[in-house]
Formats: structure tokens, C-alpha cells, sequence
């Protein structure tokens, strides 16, 4: 090996290290929380998309009230269970569901998977149940109310 690539060489690695001291260093150094706000990274990627709840529509067994719209979305009120027809959104979005109390959820995973996700969620410290359905076609989400006591549920933007 010459000098000039001994020398090359010797940068790069000395590249890499202070590249790896950098990212360790300018970490976190906690588990991280799920319910944060994605790092500076997740910018350059464009970040994720929600799905508009004018795209989702409702029908419940036995029938409830029509949904109502609030500031943070479509409102869906049911004694035991619910489907919600969510549109093509043109691409991968995000179904976000929230409630004041534990509900059930069941929709096919994206892509061509012959799955089923099924997931009981309760509320967390701040009191509300969040769930998170990705959604890259035309798909319909079961909404389950444990106990059959009533639930409500908000197809929110965020």
C-alpha cells in the first residue's frame, strides 16, 4: 500500500469514528416514548400521513347515532360494535382512533398480507385509548366495545 492510501485510509476511519461518537453522543439515552414527537431525522422522510375522517364512514349493530364532528374529528357513539369503511387513501396513512375508554379493533394489515391484526387498547397515563391502523387501500376496521357496555370513539386527525 502507498503512502497517499495509507493516508486516505487512516481519514476514512477517523471519518467513521467521529461519525459514531457523534450519533452516540447526540442520542437519547432513554427506552424513548411511542407517543412523542418523531426526532429531526423523520423530517427529511416528509412524515407521516393521517387519514381525513370525511373519508371513513360508519355503520354500527345495532344502529347508533350518526357520527358528529368535533375540532379533533369524527365522533362514533356505539353500544357494541362498529365498522368503519375507510376510503382509498391513495397511499399509506395512518387510521388514528381514540377514546376515553378501552375498545377493540380488527383491520387486514397494508400490502398483500393475509393478515388480521386484532388488539384490545386501553387508556394510557393521560386517560385515553389510542390505536393506530395503517391503511394503504379501500379497508374496513371492526370496532369492538368490551362488555357491550357502550363506547366512543373519535376517528381523529392526529
Amino acid at each position: 500500500m502507498r503512502g497517499r492510501q495509507k493516508v486516505l485510509l487512516a481519514a476514512l476511519a477517523g471519518l467513521l469514528v467521529a461519525l459514531y461518537l457523534i450519533a452516540v453522543g447526540g442520542g437519547r439515552h432513554d427506552r424513548g416514548d411511542p407517543a412523542a414527537r418523531p426526532g429531526w431525522l423523520s423530517g427529511l422522510g416528509g412524515g407521516t400521513a393521517t387519514v381525513d375522517p370525511a373519508t371513513v364512514t360508519v355503520a354500527c349493530a345495532p344502529p347508533a347515532a350518526p357520527p358528529t364532528t368535533s375540532p379533533d374529528g369524527a365522533v362514533v357513539t356505539f353500544r357494541t360494535g362498529c365498522l368503519l369503511r375507510v376510503a382509498d387513501p391513495g397511499g399509506l396513512r395512518t387510521l388514528v382512533l381514540r377514546s376515553p375508554a378501552s375498545f377493540e379493533v380488527s383491520a387486514p394489515a397494508p400490502g398483500d398480507a393475509e393478515v388480521t391484526v386484532r388488539d384490545e387498547v386501553s387508556p394510557g397515563d393521560d386517560g385515553t385509548a389510542v390505536a393506530k391502523v395503517a391503511v394503504d387501500r379501500a379497508t374496513e376496521v371492526a370496532l369492538s366495545c368490551p362488555g357491550g357496555g357502550g363506547c366512543t370513539v373519535t376517528v381523529a386527525r392526529s
